[in-house]
């Protein structure tokens, strides 16, 4: 039986994390990174390790040629990887985006922004780099330069070997979001904004979106800091809870929205992508204020139906091609 070329790399990838991290006596997690930073560079960078250890990863690496794979069977290959890991090692900050949904996401962003060649794009949560590289992966003909941020080292160190694999420019910072950004506004924001309560008042206070009192929301200060890193007339693409404008600070974000960007959309996640009705989410579309910009006529809402399910999706798609014609 023949693999698959996603197989064939996970078997690598896999067989030699394995291997890294019994050697190195590190978590599954990190040895992904380690041996996608020797596949990338062609070589077993881990100076600590055996003579025989060495021939042994050298011997499982030339069983697969990197360069000759595609982007997304890269992709998947990490990802699979990553999500074993995550399986062993469970923290709520450690989650991924679906495929599925960043596939979704990636047509939104090319309708969205179908006159663009050239783009900069930030990830200010960017954890693993999964969602930032599939969206990049369906833009093959654009120019692109992004940004990710994020403070876990563990998740950063994968974000950066995997853009790597599939040669995407990419430049991170390895901070806490909320703390002070030193990059030039991009052209589009993409983030699966995490979500609860930010324990930092004192930076909180930096913010219009912080708390009256007790601690602030994180997703809405992310959404400030997001439209203060973005350039007039860019778009923003965020996935965030489907009860975004009923919590108690709605108010408060409604009124700040109001008057920085245009809400383009509010698309609702099928529930079958979530663990149980509380953890589902939305897609929130925004346009930062231009001059000469005008507020759509009416905002994009849908509730999306299975992802699985061809005729309904096929249908909502033609839903959202027909906006685009009489409010673009």
């Amino acid at each position: 039986m023949i693999n698959s070329p996603v197989e064939t790399l996970f078997g690598v990838i896999d067989e030699t994390a394995l291997l890294l991290q019994e050697q190195l006596a590190c978590s599954y997690l990190e040895a992904v990174a380690e041996t996608g930073e020797n596949l990338f560079q062609g070589e077993v960078l881990q100076d600590e390790l055996s003579e025989l250890t060495k021939k042994r990863l050298h011997k499982k690496y030339e069983e697969i040629n990197v360069s000759q794979h595609e982007n997304e069977d890269i992709r998947k290959a990490f990802q699979f990887a990553i999500l074993k890991g995550m399986k062993e090692n469970v923290q709520p900050n450690h989650q991924m985006t679906p495929d599925s949904l960043g596939l979704f996401i990636s047509y939104l962003v090319n309708k969205f922004t179908k006159e663009t060649e050239k783009m900069t794009i930030l990830d200010p949560a960017i954890g693993t780099g999964n969602l930032l590289t599939t969206v990049l992966n369906q833009m093959p003909h654009k120019e692109t330069q992004s940004i990710g941020v994020e403070i876990d080292e563990v998740l950063i160190k994968l974000a950066y070997v995997g853009a790597n694999l599939q040669k995407h420019p990419l430049e991170l910072f390895n901070q806490d979001s909320i703390e002070p950004l030193f990059i030039d506004p991009v052209d589009l924001v993409l983030c699966d904004l995490p979500i609860g309560y930010y324990p930092n008042d004192l930076r909180a206070q930096d913010y219009e979106l912080q708390a009256e009192e007790g601690h602030s929301y994180a997703h809405h200060l992310f959404i400030e800091q997001s439209l203060k890193h973005t350039k007039e007339g860019g778009y923003l693409f965020f996935i965030v809870p489907n009860g975004l404008f009923e919590s108690p600070f709605s108010g408060q974000l409604q009124s700040f929205l109001k008057e920085k960007a245009n809400i383009q959309g509010f698309l609702q996640l099928p529930l079958s992508l979530f663990k149980n009705k509380n953890s589902a989410k939305s897609i929130l579309i925004l346009q930062k204020k231009k001059d000469g910009i005008q507020a759509p006529k009416e905002v994009l809402l849908a509730e999306l139906p299975s992802l699985s399910n061809q005729r309904a999706l096929q249908d909502i798609l033609s839903k959202i091609d027909q906006w685009l014609l009489h409010n673009k």
